[in-house]
């Protein structure tokens, strides 16, 4: 996947102002409407500008795309990186359809590229999911939209629950037209038992209402810290388990990590590498008499000794001449 500039796709600087912005998508599209452009690319090219204007016009998106930094150049190659708008506030709303004005164009204009759908797709096109699904206004009273935001916690608030302070960039733009970030910070407790994907609902901290309307609420995703020995799938916890290789064949008693504390390991003889342990209850703890409490698997890794001494290399050329073993065997080899 490539990665786009979108102010290099509409020929402005970094720095530019929500006004300019828009002054140059008007200039731009009224060049390469397809309807009236005589460029041989006008299609292709209406569609791009369309697609930065849908990000850099929006103040939230435009903030977004601007921490991925200025270092990115037009068709390098790009991944998205993990968790990339992680700790970041926005409304719900979804695309706004940047070329919909033009009522002549109607052949895929509302078409984004895989890079725009990589950052945006997910995380602002259905960010209203769960929301109140827009606003209820009675003469002058409005209530104030839902916010959305992904935060990063560790598996252990999660394993017995915590209470942490979150920060949050919340976008705007200032009064000469420019995005800017403001950073807010709120208390959030992390109920036990909570899984990655999972929301926390903080009641009246998305947009103020207008009059006497409720302001909105704050739904944060909940995603985790990469952990430095386990990973998780749903409810499950993974651990990979490094044995020495008589443990693995002649069986050992030994200890092992869990999230809850070292527990006794029983390895049975002859257990070959890769080997899956299964021990109930002990991946995430169940949330609510709904659902049940995750597992946590545990996966033997033979970790083979270094031969650095003379002692060393001796016992392996024991091996060699005690074992009428060929690892290659079924290779037929």
């Amino acid at each position: 996947m490539e990665f786009k500039d979108y102010y290099q796709t509409m020929g402005i600087e970094r720095s530019a102002s929500q006004d300019e912005i828009k002054r140059a998508y008007r200039k731009l599209a009224r060049k390469y409407h397809p309807d009236v452009s005589k460029e041989p690319d006008a299609e292709k090219r209406f569609k791009e500008v369309g697609e930065a204007y849908e990000v850099l016009k929006d103040p939230e998106k435009r903030a977004a795309y601007d921490q991925l930094g200025s270092n990115w150049k037009a068709g390098q190659d790009f991944n998205t990186p993990p968790d990339w708008d992680a700790g970041f506030e926005f409304r719900g709303g979804g695309f706004t359809g940047a070329g919909s004005q033009f009522h002549g164009f109607t052949d895929d204009a509302g078409t984004f590229s895989d890079f725009f759908e990589s950052l945006f797709g997910r995380g602002f096109q259905q960010a209203g999911a769960g929301s109140q699904g827009g606003f209820q206004q009675h003469g002058f009273h409005q209530a104030g939209d839902d916010h959305h935001a992904k935060i990063l916690i560790d598996l252990e608030d999660a394993m017995h629950g915590a209470t942490r302070s979150i920060s949050l960039r919340v976008p705007g733009v200032d009064s000469s037209g420019h995005v800017t970030t403001r950073e807010r910070v709120l208390k959030v407790n992390i109920p036990k038992g909570i899984k990655q994907g999972q929301h926390i609902r903080l009641s009246g901290q998305g947009n103020p209402g207008v009059g006497q309307g409720k302001a909105g609420d704050l739904y944060l995703e909940i995603e985790f810290n990469p952990h430095s020995i386990y990973r998780v799938e749903g409810r499950d916890v993974y651990l990979d388990l490094p044995v020495a290789p008589w443990e693995a064949a002649l069986g050992a008693n030994i200890k092992a990590p869990t999230p809850g504390g070292l527990v006794d390991l029983k390895i049975k003889p002859g257990s070959a590498n890769g080997s899956k342990m299964r021990l109930k209850g002990r991946g995430i703890p169940a949330s609510s008499s709904n659902n049940t409490a995750g597992d946590l698997y545990v996966i033997l890794q033979v970790a083979i000794p270094p031969a650095n001494t003379d002692s060393e290399k001796a016992a392996y050329e024991k091996m060699q001449q005690s074992f009428r073993f060929n690892p290659r065997a079924k290779l037929g080899v």
